[in-house]
């Protein structure tokens, strides 16, 4: 799934020492997952990582991309037999369904044939009757595939998973974690406007910018992030036009049609990368007044947000009460 883009403002300003261990600040980024990331980190010793995160990557499409005809998605998505998960499928579907089951289905990862129908995965757009987005429907429902000796078993093999609403942000907590082993604790990692940030630039914490939700990208506020993960979902930047209609990539579950209200986009401040992007969709879905009153039930998440809604023809924004001192709005 597309999202935000955010403008790194850590990645604009350049590190200075850090006292007399003389730190060096390393910058690194390249193309993967259909977008683009960025890094930055302080390193004692200077070394460039950029080889092995690559390698990261590529072993992230391998197992979870509807791009790659080869990987294992594709492979479980096209009945191959005896297909066997890896250690990041396994942890992504079980996140998911994790997910799922709280959201009461809002979030979903058998939504794959919708998504490929319209044209947002890898297969080319369909005209759509609503027959047969009933039909497709009827092969939505994560209850229906099940992990077991490292194999997903599937209740109906047109049921097919996709993983785009999930794995950016998982993509992030695995390369914060690979620099982490090699003893790296001040870092911002961004991929795709997915972020994961700990420790410090210089003596201040890593600040993030939050785009309007508008085709034109224009700051509408920075976060201070240190220690968690960002991840930003959104129905302004990947969609279609029918007839006079914007429709967005994001497609709920429970109607097989892209999600449509007042929710502009979708904020969400979590402990890691996967968390914050399942719910940035899954808020996404639901819609802005169910995901408020879903954050008051669920408070033990610790999850923070920052949502941009429309109001009657004007913008709005509602920021979780903890994040308040966290950000600064521009507008």
């Amino acid at each position: 799934m597309t999202k935000t883009l955010f403008l790194l403002l850590g990645t604009l300003l350049m590190l200075t020492s850090c006292s007399s261990d003389k730190n060096e600040t390393i910058k690194l980024e390249g193309n993967s997952q259909g977008t683009t990331y960025h890094i930055t980190y302080l390193s004692q010793d200077g070394i460039q990582y950029k080889k092995q995160i690559d390698s990261l990557l590529t072993d992230i499409d391998n197992s979870m991309s509807t791009w790659f005809p080869n990987s294992i998605i594709s492979r479980i998505n096209n009945n191959e037999e005896n297909v066997v998960v890896d250690d990041y499928f396994k942890t992504v579907f079980n996140k998911a369904v994790e997910v799922s089951q709280k959201t009461e289905g809002n979030f979903d990862i058998t939504v794959g044939p919708l998504v490929n129908a319209m044209g947002f995965g890898p297969t080319n757009k369909n005209a759509l009757s609503k027959t047969q987005v009933d039909s497709l429907l009827q092969l939505v429902n994560y209850k229906n595939v099940f992990l077991k000796n490292n194999q997903i078993i599937k209740a109906n093999p047109e049921i097919k998973i996709d993983f785009n609403a999930i794995a950016q942000g998982y993509s992030v907590d695995v390369l914060a974690g690979f620099l982490e082993t090699k003893g790296i604790n001040n870092y911002l990692v961004e991929l795709g406007g997915e972020i994961k940030a700990k420790g410090k630039k210089e003596n201040e914490e890593w600040k993030v910018g939050i785009d309007q939700p508008t085709e034109e990208r224009q700051l509408e506020a920075i976060i201070n992030l240190n220690n968690r993960a960002l991840a930003t979902s959104g129905n302004y930047r990947k969609f279609y036009i029918e007839g006079n209609q914007k429709l967005s990539h994001i497609v709920d579950p429970k109607t097989g049609y892209p999600a449509k209200h007042n929710l502009l986009s979708t904020t969400v401040i979590a402990d890691d990368g996967i968390t914050a992007d399942a719910y940035a969709t899954a808020f996404m879905v639901m819609g802005l007044n169910k995901s408020i009153d879903f954050l008051e039930k669920n408070k033990s998440l610790k999850l923070e947000v920052y949502f941009i809604y429309d109001e009657n023809g004007q913008w709005k924004t509602h920021t979780s009460e903890s994040l308040k001192e966290q950000i600064k709005e521009l507008n």
